[in-house]
Order: C-alpha cells, then sequence, then structure tokens
C-alpha cells in the first residue's frame, strides 16, 4: 500500500514541507535568486506540486513551464526526504527521472537541509510510517 492514501493528503503533507522550505529564511531567498520553477510530477497517489520563483507551492496542475521536472512515486518522494533514498542513487535506479538542466538540480541539494529537518515531524503529525 502506498504511504500517501489519496492526492489529497500526498498534497497535504508535502505541500506544508515546501512551504515550510520556501518561507526558510536562509533555503527561500536562494531559492528565489535561482530563478527556477520546479515540477514535481508524484504517481502512486498522482499528482502535480510545482515550485515557483515567486516563491510559490501550487499543489495541482499549472500552466507553467518547468525549468526541472522531477517524475518519481509518493512513495520514493516520503523515502527521499527521510533520507532513506539519496539523489543520485535514486537517478542512477530510475527511482526519481529528471528532466532539466542537472547541474542546477544538484546545486539545489544544500537548500534542502531544513526540509530534511522539518519532515520527520510533518509525517509523523501525519501519521506516516518514518522509519
Amino acid at each position: 500500500m502506498a504511504v500517501f492514501e489519496s492526492t489529497e493528503k500526498m498534497y497535504e503533507v508535502l505541500g506544508s514541507l515546501f512551504e515550510h522550505l520556501m518561507n526558510d529564511p536562509v533555503a527561500g531567498p536562494k531559492f528565489v535568486a535561482a530563478n527556477l520553477i520546479i515540477k514535481f510530477t508524484i504517481t502512486d497517489p498522482d499528482g502535480y506540486i510545482w515550485l515557483t520563483d515567486e516563491p510559490k507551492v501550487i499543489c495541482g496542475d499549472a500552466d507553467l513551464k518547468p525549468t526541472i521536472e522531477m517524475i518519481l512515486s509518493g512513495d520514493s518522494c516520503h523515502r527521499f526526504w527521510l533520507k532513506e533514498l539519496k539523489l543520485p542513487v535514486a537517478l542512477a535506479k530510475g527511482l526519481i527521472k529528471a528532466k532539466g538542466p542537472m547541474p542546477k538540480v544538484l546545486k539545489l541539494l544544500p537548500l534542502l537541509k531544513p526540509a530534511y529537518e522539518a519532515y520527520p515531524d510533518i509525517a509523523k503529525k501525519h501519521n506516516l510510517p518514518i522509519g
């Protein structure tokens, strides 16, 4: 059974995670300065999450052109934020597919620290399994 029971639950959990990241006093401004639009295409359950350079988090479809698109399952997403799945390994195994300029993707990895720190508590709050 998938970690996220529904698209709505996934939007609730990951939406709050990305809002936390965008509101971080260090990561938020650096993300805006990177001038990127990231689209997460998530399967099982199916949905889309967008991070824009405004900064804004959009859960659902949007009429935007992504700079980078990350395609992954809800379970892979959950494992990634729990640090059980490393991006280079996930890309090599095809668990995460990335479209767009990879150097820009890799450059953003240090900005994810506040999200990594916040996710276990967010997952716990929503009764999701955390290792």
